[in-house]
């Protein structure tokens, strides 16, 4: 699913863009509550696993993300980042969300498919990407 980019970080990714603003580190999460990502959302909008050991909000360093032009199309992405639970659950997933150091949403995604750790080992990869898609 096409990730969301909420209104309220609109100023502060604009900000970093043009350089008013000197970009930081950002943190990766997961959410467990059943939601579609739109544009009014906010961090308190989802809910942070937090149910099964194993699970740690990941900091994604701003300059490990790799940038790459597609046939006319930027991209910018960060390795995969995969969590392996020590317990078992049953813990559904629904996807993720990044969240700047000024603590506002930068974006959410919504997995394909909602992803359950039922299971001690059971594991969660994610690759956090931006891919900007002309409108013209």
């Amino acid at each position: 699913m096409t990730l969301k980019i909420p209104t309220a970080a609109q100023g502060s990714l604009l900000k970093d863009m043009l350089g008013v603003t000197v970009p930081a580190n950002l943190t990766l999460k997961l959410f467990t509550n059943n939601i579609t990502p739109s544009a009014s959302d906010v961090v308190a909008t989802y809910t942070e696993f937090t149910a099964i050991m194993g699970y740690v909000a990941k900091t994604l360093t701003k300059t490990s993300f790799t940038e790459a032009d597609v046939s006319g199309t930027a991209t910018a992405a960060y390795a995969a980042q995969t969590w392996t639970f020590t317990a078992g659950g049953p813990v559904t997933v629904y996807g993720y969300y990044v969240v700047g150091a000024d603590a506002l949403l930068r974006w959410a995604e919504l997995f394909a498919t909602p992803l359950t750790v039922t299971n001690a080992g059971d594991a969660i990869t994610v690759t956090p990407q931006l891919t900007f898609v002309s409108a013209f």
